[in-house]
């Protein structure tokens, strides 16, 4: 369970907090915990039947969604890679990714693929998009990076028509959970996280 001492950190704080919590997690530690997000996501109906997926590779220590990007290439699911948007301002396209992908690094210094590597993928299009976070409570509120790229991109997710579009899991280290988040009325909730101990649903 998170600690009492989240309680009265802002986002600011908690973020700087929980980044460096998970940033000392242990190589192994780490390898460890991926293959059980992937174990607990994998048994899941929403995963199995899903064909357009969209991942992300880890970036200062985010849970890595590696082993769930190999399972997915594997039962032969289209998996895809956020790339910053080159017009819309802290929007995301999502990209194809496979072994043969050509990569680049995009401004935050985050490997992505190259928009010539396929075609792209509307956010509304895909089946599931697993997620990296800083921080979740159990409704389901998310605490990112601070850029606001995912909840710019989800946004059509919260108005009446919210049901539609993807399932959105994020993944995460259970000791990123904490009792309750300051939350914005931009902010996406999330379907569930999935962490190594447990996949929530909200």
């Amino acid at each position: 369970m998170p600690s009492d001492s989240h309680i009265n950190l802002d986002r600011k704080q908690l973020r700087r907090h929980l980044r460096s919590q998970r940033r000392n997690l242990s190589a192994s530690t780490q390898r460890q915990h991926a293959h059980q997000v992937c174990k607990h996501l994998s048994q899941q109906l929403l995963f199995r039947r899903a064909k357009h997926i969209a991942l992300y590779l880890p970036n200062d220590g985010e849970i890595s969604a590696e082993p769930l990007i190999q399972l997915c290439w594997k039962l032969k699911k289209t998996v895809y890679l956020p790339v910053l948007h080159p017009i819309l301002h802290n929007c995301l396209w999502f990209i194809p990714y496979t072994p043969q992908s050509r990569m680049r690094l995009n401004s935050y210094k985050i490997k992505e693929p190259r928009i010539e590597n396929g075609p792209m993928r509307p956010a509304w299009a895909l089946d599931l998009v697993c997620l990296p976070l800083v921080a979740f409570d159990q409704n389901g509120g998310r605490l990112g990076m601070g850029g606001g790229y995912y909840d710019r991109t989800f946004g059509f997710k919260c108005n009446e028509k919210g049901l539609r579009g993807p399932h959105l899991i994020g993944l995460a280290h259970e000791l990123q959970q904490v009792d309750q988040l300051p939350i914005e009325e931009w902010d996406v909730p999330l379907a569930g996280v999935a962490t190594e101990q447990h996949l929530h649903l909200f």
